[in-house]
């Protein structure tokens, strides 16, 4: 899990990086009039302004909880990537596609290719280093056991995966726009090039909606990973006073803040202060065990039921499904879920 320093060399890095490029590439525009060239501009300004906002969401993530806002502010970091997404669909993706086929309606010819194809290979090396400053970013948190695809789609973290698709597709964009020219300007038929703004313009529309979908499962709430929650159940499990998990869930309400919620049926004959120690000493090991759970709700009641729903976690099967030998409970319906959670 990225903790609240990761990412953040990465979208510095970026931010500088496009903000060259995109000066670069508009002095390329208005020199050879280039639509590949065009959209890439627009590319570069549109990453710019990403990157600030990525930024922007980090530093208001980090503010103090409030009274209207218990739980703090950690999600902002996910609506302002999500801010990203779209922005990049619509500036920079619709913006090329439309250009494009403009471009197919009216073409003209190129002028000072060489000026162009110099500024496009200056921004592949610049893209290329944001590239590999995000790549050792990501690096550092990411399991080395699953792919570069499987980090993107499950990390919890907002700027990697923004930043890291977020070059990969400009590296690509800079190649096609780079292909478009020398193309152009060996046929001498600019259709070349507003095919090449045309694919571009696909590409970043792709590239959004992957990053739309990914802060949006964010943005409603996502469970921890697998491994985080059997490292939380592991840590409940070893306390002497707890018999069973009855059921737990799991939210991050930031990169690095996860809200923990358990119920467990404590050994019978405690006394409240017992009871109270017993859920003290698990809050203390599921925090060692998983640092981002930094509010933890643990409910002791009753186990009742001889089996889990079909909605229960795999990894409480085992626990729920074991034999109960005790008398069943007299309580009315509904009445273990009146007890206040213990917060941490």
């Amino acid at each position: 899990m990225a903790g609240a320093g990761h990412g953040t060399r990465a979208v510095v890095a970026a931010l500088l990086a496009n903000l060259g490029i995109a000066v670069a590439k508009f002095v390329g525009f208005l020199v050879t009039r280039s639509g590949s060239m065009l959209a890439e501009s627009v590319h570069s300004v549109a990453d710019s302004g990403n990157q600030a906002l990525l930024l922007l969401g980090g530093r208001r993530a980090r503010r103090a909880p409030t009274p209207e806002h218990p739980f703090g502010f950690g999600r902002e970091r996910y609506f302002w990537a999500f801010v990203v997404a779209i922005i990049l669909f619509s500036v920079g993706g619709m913006f090329a596609v439309y250009e494009g086929i403009e471009k197919l309606r009216h073409p003209h010819e190129l002028s000072s290719t060489g000026v162009a194809i110099a500024i496009l290979v200056v921004g592949l090396v610049l893209e290329g280093l944001s590239l590999r400053t995000a790549v050792r970013e990501a690096d550092e948190v990411r399991d080395k056991q699953s792919s570069w695809w499987a980090f993107i789609r499950h990390s919890k973290s907002a700027e990697l995966p923004v930043v890291l698709l977020e070059d990969l597709a400009a590296g690509i964009g800079l190649a096609l726009a780079l292909a478009a020219v020398v193309v152009s300007s060996a046929t001498g038929d600019p259709v070349w090039d507003a095919i090449g703004t045309l694919v571009i313009g696909v590409l970043l529309v792709a590239v959004a909606l992957v990053l739309g979908v990914e802060m949006k499962g964010l943005l409603i709430g996502e469970s921890a990973s697998p491994a985080d929650q059997e490292r939380i159940v592991a840590a409940i499990e070893v306390e002497p006073s707890v018999r069973r998990i009855i059921h737990m869930r799991t939210q991050h309400i930031g990169p690095d803040e996860l809200l923990v919620g358990a119920k467990v049926e404590l050994v019978p004959d405690l006394t409240v202060a017992e009871a109270a120690e017993a859920v003290n000493r698990v809050e203390d090991g599921v925090r060692r065990a998983v640092p981002a759970a930094r509010m933890i709700y643990i409910e002791p009641d009753i186990f009742r039921t001889p089996s889990p729903g079909p909605d229960s976690p795999a990894h409480l099967a085992s626990e729920a499904a074991a034999p109960d030998t005790r008398e069943p409970a007299t309580e009315p319906d509904g009445a273990e879920d009146r007890a206040a959670p213990s917060p941490g």
